[in-house]
């Protein structure tokens, strides 16, 4: 496993970004599509449909994007199928792996600026109300109770992936300082490093 310091071995062409909820997996998927040319498949946007619910047509979607020779998007949905589809044919793994007050503060932001603003994300859902999240601990209804239950998640998981994907390059990037960092050690001369600026991803 590399660390932010390690050179990477070559330049990849299919990459998962890996890490708990909060953690910046998307503006960094976003960053990379950007800096290396390559397509950001954003998988939140394929698996919810209107009023949140799954869509059907979900594991063929991404069945389809895998196939092709060049992406990048968030290691998600992992119960879901998405393991035995993408990590295959993924050559890195940027391990977003940050202190938790870091990803907590960042959740806390997004959901109540979400929130309040009313943005519309996904096939025009919007983030649950305030008042949910401070009625219900619930996993299933509140992202700050999920972000907690599966927090240590990929600690766990990443020896067993390690073992069962021996061909995945893993990166380790335990702060966002780490992660900037990373991405100035990788960008071509001329190009960008900068986040990209937000915008609505209604679909």
């Amino acid at each position: 496993m590399l660390s932010a310091d390690d050179p990477l071995p070559f330049r990849p062409d299919r990459v998962l970004i890996a890490g708990v909820t909060g953690s910046g997996k998307t503006t960094l998927a976003a960053r990379l599509a950007r800096q290396w040319s390559i397509e950001h498949i954003e998988i939140d946007a394929l698996f919810h449909g209107q009023n949140w619910t799954p869509r059907p047509e979900f594991l063929d979607d991404v069945r389809a994007f895998a196939a092709e020779d060049r992406w990048v998007t968030e290691w998600q949905y992992t119960s879901k199928g998405t393991d035995e589809i993408l990590t295959p044919r993924a050559q890195l793994a940027i391990w977003l792996d940050y202190p938790y007050p870091v990803v907590r503060s960042r959740l806390i932001r997004r959901t109540l600026g979400r929130s309040i603003l009313r943005t519309r994300m996904y096939n025009g859902n919007v983030e649950k109300p305030i008042w949910k999240l401070l009625t219900t601990s619930d996993p299933d209804e509140n992202i700050l109770a999920w972000q907690t239950k599966t927090l240590g998640n990929w600690r766990h998981r990443m020896p067993e992936i390690e073992e069962r994907f021996p061909h995945l390059t893993i990166v380790r990037l335990r702060h966002p300082r780490d992660t900037e960092r990373w991405l100035r050690a990788q960008a071509e001369p001329g190009v960008s490093t900068a986040p990209p600026k937000r915008r609505s991803r209604e679909r």
